[in-house]
């Protein structure tokens, strides 16, 4: 999936822009069919994978692609440990907000937390632990001082 998801009747306005409020990363998303399963709610696989969307847009809005980040400087970032909690379902047509907190970021290890919003309704919210390692061997390493230093910088 590549992260789209969302409902509620649209407001006029639209969905919400990406970027940051109070130094939270939130990104916009939309629940589409392929999203849900056969009771209409977002299938709750499709959490993690909205979330991953919001982190990697967050890198990206740091000027970090991770596609170059593999190829140049080969390394990769994995999801070491997940834990989520569903507090409440998403519905085909909800516009989402994804938020990405760095909650820490260690010398090999990087940990969000992560929330997915229906307006202000909580949806599903996360604590993920990504593990930098290269992408050669697949052993850990060092997350780059580049993406460090920035991530220092949100939180």
């Amino acid at each position: 999936m590549t992260g789209d998801a969302g409902r509620k009747a649209p407001s006029k306005k639209g969905p919400p822009q990406p970027g940051r409020t109070r130094e939270t990363f939130s990104w916009p998303a939309r629940v589409y069919y392929r999203d849900t399963d056969a009771g209409g709610m977002m299938f709750h696989a499709n959490y993690l994978a909205l979330m991953e969307c919001a982190r990697t847009e967050l890198l990206a809005s740091l000027g970090f692609d991770l596609g170059e980040l593999a190829r140049r400087d080969h390394v990769l970032f994995v999801v070491h440990s997940a834990q989520i909690a569903y507090h409440r379902p998403a519905l085909l047509n909800d516009l989402l907000t994804v938020t990405a907190d760095v909650a820490h970021v260690g010398r090999a290890r990087l940990e969000f937390e992560q929330v997915v919003k229906r307006g202000e309704e909580t949806l599903a919210s996360a604590k993920l632990v990504l593990a930098c390692v290269s992408a050669r061997n697949h052993r850990p390493v060092a997350v780059p001082e580049t993406i460090r230093s920035r991530l220092e910088g949100c939180r």
